[in-house]
């Protein structure tokens, strides 16, 4: 691994995060904590990174955006199940990650997130020894609640755009990579309309992936922001906030029962604050709720959270 490469691979992502987070405040018109912290010494993980949150929005009730770059002797096994002869090898990862939930309940919520981590493997004798072994991932995904097929197809096209230098492949695979993972088997259910995603992605060496993050992470705002601002104003009662909300618990299931970058963080001990800014600041829950037949509730689920060609 070029000694120079974690490091532009760092300044990257530190500048992907501030554009996002400053189309954020310009969108919402408020203002995002910022929380720089850093790793005490003795935890488990060393290292440091910036915690973006906006609460309380006039377009965002909650939105989250974090860089971190942190430092670990041993994989957690999150992290090892596709490399298991990685187990128990020291690590560094970096990433930006972030999960928008909107005011507005047909403002879709949005999830993107890039990342590298290295690893270096334990030589014959049981300590560090070989070059690293560098892997990225990535992708985004978008989970509405009142569906609407231009919104699906413009977030779809914009995927498949962002990946269209690294080979015709990578869309639909990532594309059914994305259905594939943000899927809540207890429910059988999917998560939202899917988008991309890639993980272990190491194709084409070092360059390759990080030109591929770049390019994903670059495509985020293009894809997201013209849909909050098709939607932003539509008038909404009752029905449709509540709906949001029962719909929001899914997100948290998810998250927290299935995500492997949860568990990851989680289990590596990494911040928790950060890790779970992902959660929607109130969700609800209710016992076999079901949409009434013919209605805009219903079709969220037999037309838009089902796996389906977008383009």
């Amino acid at each position: 691994m070029q000694s120079t490469h974690p490091a532009a691979v760092g300044e990257y992502l530190r500048g992907l995060q501030q554009s996002i987070i400053a189309a954020v405040e310009k969108a919402d018109g408020g203002c995002c904590v910022r929380d720089a912290w850093e790793k005490a010494p003795g935890e488990p993980l060393q290292g440091s990174g910036l915690t973006c949150i906006l609460e309380g929005g006039e377009l965002f009730e909650r939105a989250g955006c974090g860089f971190s770059q942190v430092r670990g002797p041993s994989l957690p096994p999150s992290a090892t199940q596709n490399r298991p002869e990685l187990a128990g090898a020291p690590f560094e990862a970096m990433g930006v990650s972030l999960v928008f939930h909107p005011r507005n309940p047909y403002v879709p919520i949005v999830h993107m997130n890039v990342r590298m981590l290295a690893a270096l493997p334990k030589d014959g004798s049981g300590g560090s020894g070989g070059e690293p072994v560098c892997w990225f991932g990535g992708g985004m995904d978008l989970t509405p609640c009142y569906g609407f097929a231009e919104d699906a197809v413009h977030f779809h096209a914009t995927c498949r755009d962002a990946l269209a230098a690294f080979g015709d492949d990578k869309y639909p695979r990532f594309k059914t990579w994305c259905d594939e993972y943000f899927f809540l088997k207890h429910r059988n259910e999917q998560r939202g309309i899917g988008g991309i995603f890639f993980d272990d992605f190491s194709e084409g060496g070092l360059e390759n992936g990080f030109d591929m993050i770049r390019s994903v992470g670059d495509g985020f705002l293009p894809a997201y922001l013209p849909i909050v601002e098709r939607r932003r104003a539509t008038p909404y009662t009752e029905r449709e906030r509540s709906f949001q909300l029962y719909r929001r618990g899914r997100y948290v299931e998810f998250n927290l029962v299935w995500d492997r970058g949860t568990h990851f963080g989680l289990q590596s001990g990494g911040r928790t604050e950060s890790i779970l800014l992902s959660m929607p600041p109130l969700a609800s829950w209710a016992y076999q709720q079901q949409p009434e037949p013919g209605s805009p509730e219903a079709a969220l689920y037999s037309d838009f959270i089902v796996r389906r060609d977008w383009l």
